[in-house]
């Protein structure tokens, strides 16, 4: 049987043995056959890294061994502990071995983007002829390339790999290429996982059909053009207040009054389509003219798309005759009919 684990780098990981020893056996951990941890029965040679491999300090003071229990801890991992960690327990009577699969992943690289820019997901990493390199959206496989062979699935504008360093470059960039990038580098001697999350940010200045203009007392929709799912939270703010909200099991939903602590403005006259996230207002106002943004957030990327509304409101002339005729004039007075 073999033990998985996942972490990301500077994170510490222990392997447990779950095996009772009565302090006689010998305990040898090996990294990818390579002897890293050793302790005899009688405690007579005990080593870690450096002492048992003939100087090769791989770990340099990151390995823990419970004397007790033979289980081995790495404290502050790198990429380059992930690998195949073996533990043989040896007694008088029978030899026990344990399997351990660590993987130790980068910490998640979290970009920023307006639609319409270019974005780099930079590795950090020197690649060289014989990796094989995959670049994965969303799980989906997008770039595949084996030596100096590159396949790449059509992506909205075909993204850019450096093919020295793995870098991965999206041009045009879209709000439906938010979300999970994930960088896996094989080699024959390891593999290394690096994950990038990408927040693509709508620019209202680009489409002006997103500003809105309405009379007062009308109706007005704001359509983002998204299909809701169930994993997906989503708010909107009116001038960077939440009015409405709904999280992913509908275990909790706003709107107005509920969602901003009392602050009733909109008085029932929001109605949120919860398959689409559209918001209506019903029976404008003057004073609903402003900025909406929706958020939309999961655990992979976070959506964002503006809209500006301007409710405009009718003026009616009324036209007076003074009680004086003899003076003939007119007076001129502006009603506000709400």
């Amino acid at each position: 049987t073999v033990y998985f684990c996942f972490i990301f780098s500077g994170d510490s990981v222990t392997l447990y043995t779950d095996i009772e020893t009565i302090q006689q056996e010998e305990i040898i951990w090996y990294f990818n056959d390579i002897p890293i941890a050793d302790i005899t029965g009688d405690q007579s040679m005990n080593c870690t890294d450096v002492q048992c491999n003939n100087g090769a300090e791989r770990f340099r003071g990151r390995l823990k061994l419970d004397h007790q229990t033979g289980s081995l801890t790495i404290t502050n991992t790198n990429t380059t502990d992930s690998g195949l960690y073996t533990l043989q327990i040896n007694s008088s009577s029978e030899s026990l071995v344990q399997l351990f699969s660590v993987s130790v992943y980068y910490q998640m690289k979290r970009k920023s983007v307006n639609e319409g820019e270019s974005v780099t997901l930079d590795p950090g990493e020197v690649k060289n002829l014989n990796y094989l390199m995959k670049w994965y959206f969303n799980d989906t496989l997008i770039v595949n390339q084996t030596g100096s062979l590159t396949i790449i699935w059509y992506f909205n504008d075909i993204p850019i790999l450096d093919h020295q360093t793995g870098s991965l470059t999206i041009t045009n960039i879209n709000t439906t290429d938010s979300g999970l990038y994930t960088l896996q580098i094989n080699s024959s001697s390891e593999s290394l996982v690096q994950l990038f999350s990408v927040s693509v940010y709508y620019a209202p200045e680009q489409d002006k059909m997103k500003t809105k203009s309405v009379k007062e007392g009308e109706s007005v929709t704001l359509d983002p053009g998204v299909v809701k799912t169930t994993n997906y939270l989503m708010k909107w703010l009116f001038n960077g207040i939440r009015i409405t909200e709904i999280n992913g099991d509908i275990s909790f939903n706003c709107t107005d009054v509920q969602c901003n602590n009392g602050a009733e403005r909109f008085r029932g006259r929001l109605r949120l389509d919860h398959q689409t996230g559209s918001l209506t207002i019903t029976n404008t106002r003057t004073t609903d003219s402003g900025l909406y943004k929706l958020q939309i957030s999961s655990s992979r990327f976070t959506i964002i798309k503006s809209f500006i509304v301007n409710v405009t409101g009718e003026y009616h002339l009324v036209m007076k005759l003074t009680k004086y005729i003899h003076i003939c004039s007119r007076r001129c007075l502006i009603h506000y009919v709400k």
